[in-house]
């Protein structure tokens, strides 16, 4: 049998143990008894899809090759505290 891991609290769940599935498309994710009478609701369950700009084009950095991610891991973020003009 297939091991399964509560989505929220990440508990193994044991063979007599009750658990509630949910499925999202083609993915079925789990919470133990305990979570899901806590909260009912499945959250967290989709990846983020992150963009941004290369070379005048916004594109997901999921499709960008392996050099490019490693440079935007790179990048600092800064604040300017002062106005641009005056």
């Amino acid at each position: 049998m297939e091991k399964l891991i509560c989505h929220d609290c990440g508990k193994a769940i044991q063979n007599d143990e009750e658990y509630m599935p949910y499925k999202v498309g083609s993915e079925i994710y789990i919470k133990c008894k305990a979570c899901h009478q806590t909260d009912p609701v499945l959250r967290n369950f989709r990846k983020t899809e992150v963009y941004s700009r290369v070379v005048g084009y916004i594109r997901p950095i999921q499709q960008w090759n392996k050099g490019k991610r490693a440079e935007f891991a790179d990048r600092k973020e800064f604040i300017v505290n002062q106005p641009a003009c005056c």
